[in-house]
């Protein structure tokens, strides 16, 4: 799309009611994609008109921002994954977030860590403040994945924990950098 479809477009969007009933099929398509130009390399280009046209302000008021979803990130899949029957439900835990997978189920750190320690940095560098861990699999596995996380975070991330009498999950954050009292 060139400046002045872009401008045309701003226009369409920023008037109180848009008749879209008159619009022609062409101009249906420019506004189709006119709302995915922020998932393209154009949107630069649609930055700099809408500062060159003055409405950047203006449309900030109008376009609600997209908010981030948090994730959840699995340590390791549940067992019986693979075949179809996993041992344990976790589908409760998708209310904090959208999964994400980091080691496969039979993953386990025998004798040398190194390979599945960079595997679980690589997959949990975008960690933010924002996100969960589920502590699911190898107790060794799951230790090297709160450091990494920790390490990112300067010692503050969240976790779900299973409460098994409620049967639901409950947000944990964890501080390890908490100054408190010895006899709390």
């Amino acid at each position: 799309m060139k400046t002045k479809t872009y401008n045309k477009a701003i226009k369409y969007l920023t008037r109180r009611k848009p008749p879209v009933e008159d619009l022609l099929d062409d101009q249906l398509e420019e506004l189709e994609e006119f709302s995915r130009i922020r998932h393209t390399p154009d949107r630069k280009a649609f930055l700099k008109s809408l500062s060159a046209t003055g409405m950047l302000s203006s449309l900030g008021k109008i376009v609600k921002p997209i908010k981030m979803e948090s994730k959840v990130y699995v340590i390791q899949e549940i067992s019986g994954t693979r075949q179809g029957t996993p041992k344990i439900n976790i589908m409760g835990a998708t209310k904090y977030g959208k999964f994400v997978f980091c080691l496969p189920e039979m993953s386990q750190i025998i004798f040398s860590p190194g390979p599945l320690i960079f595997k679980l940095r690589k997959i949990l560098k975008d960690y933010t403040a924002e996100d969960y861990l589920l502590l699911t699999g190898d107790p060794a596995i799951i230790g090297v994945a709160c450091s990494i996380v920790s390490d990112i975070t300067n010692g503050k991330y969240k976790l779900l924990k299973w409460d098994k009498q409620e049967r639901k999950y409950y947000p944990i954050e964890i501080n390890l950098h908490e100054k408190g009292n010895k006899d709390e």
